[in-house]
């Protein structure tokens, strides 16, 4: 398939034309992994993958070039994109914003075309009471700290803080009564997913996310910090937090990441969490549709749960 060649897929009651799908987006494999891989791996895994974009703005990492061209980060939505594509306008400081979202298959595959390779969702929903002040996600992020300056750590090794980070907070939020989701970002660590049933903020959401990561820092301050400044981390593992605002994102889960090998964000049994195989990277767009299959997110309560019981837990802890 030449990349002068355009492909015509069908979703639906619609028709997706995908324009040079030969057209090498990331290096990896054989030939690489083209425009092509990219639209079929996102029709394969449509159908776990939507779940998680429906109604939420989303921010667009788009490679018109391929890895080694440039980056655009896109959160307005262009005119020319076709009026079938969902938009949601909000707020923004001094003016609004209008951000796509993906709610069909066929989205996904204009996406795909406009070599889109990471979708960034918000934690909120515009659908939904409370509409996009009021998260129904909270994500931990657990960022490891870089290997030492002329070394270059094994996957699986750099990769057991992050494991061992994981059970800790786990631990600590089965005690709040919080249900936690993991999930590899598909680059370096894991983001820990807690439902929520969108009744609160995100000041009131993101201060209790912060207090849980302190909490947890105290109990281990030889392994985890909250240190904004990355100098004042040292070699510990830093709780992030701060995706929990208004317009901060977070990459969605079975979203393709823009790095050599594609690999995918995806989400995780906690057997799999304590796999020493497993790693951030360890699945890609050839083989992520397999672990979806598997719905590893399958015991999630179907809602989301409020922080005021988890609230006077966690006080209960620190007295």
């Amino acid at each position: 398939m030449s990349d002068d060649d355009a492909r015509t897929i069908r979703a639906g009651r619609r028709t997706v034309r995908v324009r040079r799908p030969g057209k090498v987006l990331l290096p990896g494999g054989a030939e690489g992994f083209t425009k092509n891989d990219l639209a079929e791996y996102l029709r394969s895994v449509a159908p776990y993958l939507l779940p998680h974009l429906r109604g939420r703005p989303l921010m667009l990492e788009r490679y018109p070039d391929g890895l080694d061209g440039p980056r655009f980060m896109q959160k307005n939505t262009p005119d020319h994109y076709p009026d079938w594509i969902t938009r949601t306008e909000v707020a923004k400081e001094g003016g609004t914003v209008t951000h796509v979202v993906c709610d069909d298959t066929a989205t996904l595959l204009y996406l795909a075309d406009q070599a889109c390779l990471t979708l960034h969702r918000w934690l909120s929903r515009t659908d939904r009471a409370g509409g996009p002040d009021h998260p129904d996600r909270l994500v931990f992020d657990l960022d490891p700290a870089p290997a030492p300056a002329g070394t270059r750590a094994a996957p699986e090794d750099a990769f057991a803080p992050v494991r061992e980070a994981a059970g800790v907070l786990h631990e600590l939020l089965d005690e709040l009564g919080l249900p936690a989701a993991p999930m590899t970002t598909g680059s370096r660590g894991l983001h820990l997913v807690v439902p929520l049933d969108g009744r609160h903020d995100f000041d009131e959401v993101r201060r209790f996310a912060r207090d849980v990561a302190e909490f947890a820092a105290a109990e281990h301050p030889g392994r985890l910090t909250t240190a904004a400044r990355k100098r004042d981390r040292g070699d510990r593992l830093y709780l992030d937090v701060q995706r929990n605002g208004y317009a901060q994102t977070a990459v969605a889960p079975y979203t393709v990441r823009a790095l050599p090998g594609a690999p995918v964000a995806v989400p995780l049994s906690w057997e799999q969490v304590a796999d020493p195989g497993v790693n951030a990277r360890r699945w890609t767009i050839a083989d992520a549709a397999d672990q979806a299959r598997t719905d590893p997110w399958a015991a999630l309560p179907g809602r989301g749960r409020a922080l005021g019981p988890a609230q006077r837990r966690l006080a209960g802890l620190k007295g």
